[in-house]
């Protein structure tokens, strides 16, 4: 019964399931948007590109520890993922309205987190750290479409390490 809530520019072409997937329903949003996102979210990489049903032999468990210790195979594996994720944001990108924060660090929820939203060493993209971009686009002072290089280029990053995977 979630169909009626959801955009008919999505449901008319996709099964409503799909239409919770940022990738397509991020075209149907009109209001400006901006999206913060590490290009290789550790949440992600922990719960659902390598979670332990996926990896009963426990292949990626150092790598979703500490992205140092992830194999060239996996590193390669991530940086796909990545040019899937700005593949899927890139007519998002366009628009003038929206704003894009993507850097290639292994971290999440870097909004919450004052070593990364908004600290002397917060993650940096073309000079600007985190909140500083987010500023100049919500206050309309800028547009912002910051895209970081691939890892591991980006030596700004707070890259999270774990003691134990997630779940």
């Amino acid at each position: 019964g979630v169909k009626k809530n959801l955009p008919t520019t999505c449901t008319d072409r996709l099964d409503p399931t799909s239409c919770f997937f940022p990738q397509n329903l991020i075209a149907n949003i009109k209001t400006p948007l901006f999206l913060l996102n590490a290009a290789y979210d550790a949440w992600q990489v922990q719960a659902s590109l390598a979670p332990p049903t996926a990896d009963p032999h426990g292949n990626w468990h150092d790598c979703k520890l500490n992205n140092e210790r992830c194999s060239a195979t996996q590193i390669q594996f991530l940086q796909g993922f990545r040019n899937e994720m700005l593949n899927a944001v890139k007519g998002f990108g366009t628009s003038k309205q929206n704003g894009l924060f993507i850097n290639s660090c292994f971290a999440h929820c870097q909004s919450e987190r004052q070593d990364t939203w908004f600290a002397d060493d917060s993650p940096i993209i073309n000079n600007k750290p985190v909140a500083i971009a987010v500023g100049d686009w919500y206050f309309d002072r800028a547009s912002v479409k910051a895209i970081d290089c691939a890892y591991p280029c980006d030596t700004t990053c707070h890259n999270l390490v774990f003691k134990r995977t997630i779940g």
